[in-house]
């Protein structure tokens, strides 16, 4: 497979870089020495796609059934909030003994959550299995960001994450129609239980290839570095502020006050000591890269969460139908991330990341004229198609700049960061929409299917979720601008990450 163009020769970040992955700057994601491990990373991959896709299906009938409408953002932002906690933890814990313990524990925890979630009685009880499954999934990310830091080269890169983007193809054409099969004639609950049997493939065929190419610290001759407690702290800080955040949006009450000030006073300062100096004002370079992460994802996600919803219960679609609607981003989003693994896109990578975010907000925007009833709902599959289409060019390419600008001993503080930033957005800009959703009488929405009345009741509740995030999206494409070669930045011992000479 063609490799991308190497970093200068004086760069020093490259040059740390080069020593610690394997020396083959040639071959192939899939030559003999890096065929089971990418064959069983990609299956993880997999898994976590599936997942997504079949519960993201099965999701607006689980909160009716259970009388959640009003709680719907929480089973997304619980999910994001635990894992805020994970990733830093996955950080230390792969820089200190290597990526295979977080992994396999994080699979674990995955699984445990949706047989909790797929077996609850209460909304309250489906939330927790949600946070429950996002320990997992913050477990799993970092230490799958860290594998590819040891184990591929610099070239090779760019091509196992476009492996990673591919992977969610499959699933995302066959996620929604099983699932929402299964959802309309077995239940939305075999949803959840069925999915933790896929685990066992995956940790069958990528753990021993971890074992044998990415275990053990850095670097083997050096004494273990302590867990950083203080980063802990504010790992632990910014879960509870955003959950406390999330739950002051969705009461919308003068009492939500309180927990809103008192998430904000845990979550600043944990924010500003666990991503990059630099970040909030777009600085050049890494912080750039995390802040774009943050902005691409949270905008995306918080859409397309309430994407299901708003086509069941605004035009009377069945889940399965709304799932498919969302069916053909799976392979658009790989075709973004391979395109931005052909080694002629490497000199245009910021002009390729601005066009990619101003795809996502055009197809934010659009996804809420279906409202009306004139516009035919297949608009949403066509805004969605090219809305992902830029979502695999943006987010391969910050994770293959985040990869490039870290030093080996720094992967996973670097990843945690960038994921970081990804699942805080997601949180705070899901309460962000939640409260809009609520606040225009969106928790009725779920009745809104019982009567030609009531299925165009509440259609400003929908479009005050999309309209403010393709608005966030805009924002994006300007800090795509400022992802050029700045100072490279790596986490102190003491919080905020300082500029490396």
């Amino acid at each position: 497979m063609s490799a991308l163009e190497p970093r200068d020769a004086d760069s020093d970040v490259a040059s740390t870089t080069a020593t610690a992955v394997p020396s083959s700057g040639g071959g192939s994601v899939l030559d003999r020495e890096h065929r089971a491990l990418s064959i069983g990373i990609v299956s993880v991959v997999l898994l976590i796609a599936f997942e997504a896709t079949a519960v993201g299906t099965a999701m607006p009938v689980a909160a009716r059934e259970l009388n959640g409408i009003p709680l719907y953002a929480f089973a997304f932002s619980a999910y994001f909030t635990t894992s805020l906690f994970a990733m830093v933890l996955s950080g230390q814990w792969s820089d200190r003994n290597g990526p295979l313990a977080p992994l396999t524990v994080g699979i674990s925890a995955f699984a445990a959550g949706l047989l909790l979630s797929g077996t609850a009685g209460a909304m309250w009880l489906f939330i927790v299995g949600r946070a429950v499954q996002g320990l997992g999934g913050g477990l799993v990310i970092v230490a799958l960001y860290v594998i590819v830091s040891r184990a591929y080269s610099e070239q090779l890169r760019p091509a196992i994450m476009a492996a990673f983007a591919a992977s969610w193809v499959i699933p995302s054409v066959v996620g929604p129609l099983a699932s929402g099969t299964i959802t309309e004639h077995l239940g939305w609950r075999w949803v959840f239980v069925g999915i933790p049997a896929l685990v066992v493939f995956p940790l069958a065929l990528a753990l021993p290839a971890i074992r044998r190419t990415a275990s053990g610290p850095a670097d083997p001759a050096a004494p273990l570095p302590p867990y950083d407690r203080r980063r802990i702290r504010l790992a632990l800080g910014i879960s509870a502020g955003a959950g406390l955040l999330q739950y002051a949006g969705q009461e919308l009450r003068w009492l939500s006050l309180l927990p809103a000030a008192a998430g904000a006073a845990l979550l600043v300062p944990a924010v500003l000591g666990l991503l990059p100096r630099g970040t909030y004002r777009a600085a050049r370079g890494l912080p750039s890269v995390v802040l774009l992460r943050g902005i691409a994802a949270g905008s995306f996600i918080a859409a397309e969460s309430f994407v299901p919803l708003m086509l069941v219960t605004q035009r009377g679609m069945s889940p399965t139908l709304a799932g498919l609607s969302l069916a053909v981003g799976g392979a658009t989003w790989a075709l973004g991330s391979w395109i931005q693994s052909r080694p002629w896109t490497e000199p245009y990578r910021e002009r390729l990341v601005v066009v990619g975010m101003l795809l996502v907000a055009a197809a934010i925007g659009t996804a809420p004229t279906v409202l009306i009833e004139s516009v035919p709902v297949w608009v949403v599959a066509l805004a969605w198609g090219y809305g992902c289409l830029g979502m695999g060019m943006v987010i391969a390419s910050t994770s293959v700049l985040l990869l490039k600008l870290s030093a080996p001993e720094e992967a996973g503080a670097n990843s945690a960061a960038l994921q970081i930033s990804d699942g805080l957005s997601n949180v705070l800009l899901l309460a962000v929409g939640g409260a809009a959703f609520a606040a225009l009488g969106g928790g009725a929405a779920g009745h809104a299917a019982a009567s030609a009345e009531g299925a165009s009741s509440h259609p400003a509740a929908f479009a005050a979720v999309f309209l403010p995030m393709a608005a966030v999206a805009l924002v994006g494409a300007w800090v795509a601008t400022r992802l050029g070669r700045g100072k490279s930045v790596a986490p102190t011992d003491d919080g905020p990450a300082a500029p490396r000479a």
